[in-house]
């Protein structure tokens, strides 16, 4: 059993560790191509940027509470540590909302109930 929780402690942890180093993959990608389009003057660089980095970190916040529910509950399974998960899990569900409306400019839930223009304003 205790060769079990290490190895999905490991699991976990190259989960967090992938998060980490997705996000700074993108990150530093996008600032390179942002830098490259508006020295070329491109429109709609700035936009294109914010929309990287956005999605780049809800996908990281993603892996991170992944990460965090597989320890807790295959490792550490104490009602502290469930305390713990759950306000690290709406901490980060309360961040992904914010940036999925400052990226996509309205809540998430939002899109299902709506049929209007899409995106670009387009039908």
């Amino acid at each position: 059993m205790a060769q079990v929780r290490e190895w999905i402690d490991i699991v976990s942890l190259g989960i967090e560790a992938l998060a980490v180093a997705m996000m700074v993959c993108f990150i530093v990608v996008g600032t390179v191509r942002w830098l490259f389009h508006s020295a070329k003057g491109i429109e709609g660089t700035y936009r294109r940027y914010r929309d990287v980095l956005g999605k780049t970190l809800q996908i990281g916040l993603e892996l991170l509470v992944a990460a965090d529910i597989i320890r807790t509950v295959a490792v550490d399974l104490t009602l502290l540590n469930i305390a713990l998960l759950g306000a690290l899990v709406v901490v980060r569900t309360a961040i992904g909302w914010t940036l999925s409306v400052e990226v996509e400019g309205h809540w998430p839930w939002q899109r299902a109930r709506e049929s209007g223009p899409g995106p670009a304003g387009v039908r």
